[in-house]
């Protein structure tokens, strides 16, 4: 994905909320002069955590990455889950994969942090601060560090919050960082992409369980039977046809449970069910899912509890 497509998603997922900063910094005396540059603000400097946040998100190191979040952010951050956790940081520093982080500075002595991925590496030189009592705002120049013509450069600026005596990233330009209102967003993104996931799960579990009924010409007795052997090769016992995760019958924020229908086992006759339950009812998903014994797929909001061939088919 091309520089200039990540930067504008990533602004798409920050929304604007006045509200945020009128309740970060209500208690705090406001000003309209700006002041030195941020070696002088306090010992670390709102520079330092700049670049401590964009190390962070360059890395995807989630612990580092909360430490430069307001109180009100971190919460909300802490309530996502993994995956949403992980997409945020990653549209936040404007790349895909984990980077590494390096610092420099430019022939003015200006911070510059470059975010080395295996496909692309980005450069983000850090400006002057102009500070403003307990907020601060950092300019910043971001490009591809491959652009020789300057076509990938964007100007944005940061802004910080100084809470209990340390910076913490505030805002994006004028979008401010809302994390709890951005919560029922991603959750929706999610949802629609985890359940998207359990279908394609209880499908790739049925091929699994036909793979080991031709191979031992009986269904096996447990989704354990399907996981990969502990030693050697695989077999009846392990016959390594899903990973750990499935096998133990978890898998994207959803439970998989399998049934064997009737007394019999054995051959082409012996007959089984499926279904996928969200793991947290309306945030890893909504939709319950369940494949009969005919091999038709059901789906229906159960409200986390298990689907049934009653529900309407899925199409």
């Amino acid at each position: 994905m091309a520089l200039a497509q990540i930067f504008f998603v990533s602004c798409a997922v920050l929304l604007t909320g006045a509200s945020v900063l009128a309740q970060d910094t209500s208690s705090k005396p406001s000003s309209s002069s700006a002041s030195a540059p941020s070696e002088t603000v306090n010992n670390a400097g709102p520079g330092a955590a700049l670049k401590g946040v964009l190390s962070a998100a360059c890395s995807q190191n989630q612990i580092e990455f909360v430490r430069f979040l307001t109180a009100r952010n971190k919460e909300a951050f802490s309530r996502m889950t993994p995956p949403a956790r992980l997409a945020f940081m990653k549209r936040f520093v404007l790349l895909n994969e984990p980077g590494k982080p390096t610092v420099s500075a430019n022939p003015a002595g200006r911070p510059i942090l470059r975010c080395e991925t295996p496909d692309v590496t980005t450069e983000m030189q850090i400006g002057g601060a102009d500070l403003r009592d307990n907020i601060v705002f950092l300019p910043m120049e971001l490009r591809d560090a491959a652009d020789t013509t300057g076509a990938s450069v964007h100007q944005i600026t940061l802004g910080l919050l100084r809470e209990n005596g340390e910076w913490k990233l505030l805002s994006l330009g004028l979008l401010l960082l809302d994390l709890p209102s951005l919560e029922v967003e991603w959750d929706a993104a999610e949802v629609e992409q985890t359940e998207k996931s359990a279908l394609e799960t209880l499908n790739k579990v049925a091929g699994a369980v036909e793979a080991y009924r031709n191979k031992y010409a009986h269904l096996p007795e447990s989704l354990a039977r399907l996981g990969p052997p502990l030693h050697g090769a695989a077999n009846g016992e392990a016959a390594g046809l899903l990973d750990s995760d499935l096998a133990n019958g978890m898998k994207n924020g959803y439970t998989v449970r399998y049934v064997i229908v009737g007394a019999s086992t054995l051959g082409a006759p012996a007959k089984y069910e499926l279904a996928a339950t969200p793991l947290q009812y309306g945030r890893t998903g909504r939709r319950s899912f369940f494949r009969d014994s005919n091999g038709a797929m059901h789906a229906a909001d159960r409200h986390g509890a298990v689907g049934s061939e009653t529900d309407p088919k899925v199409e």
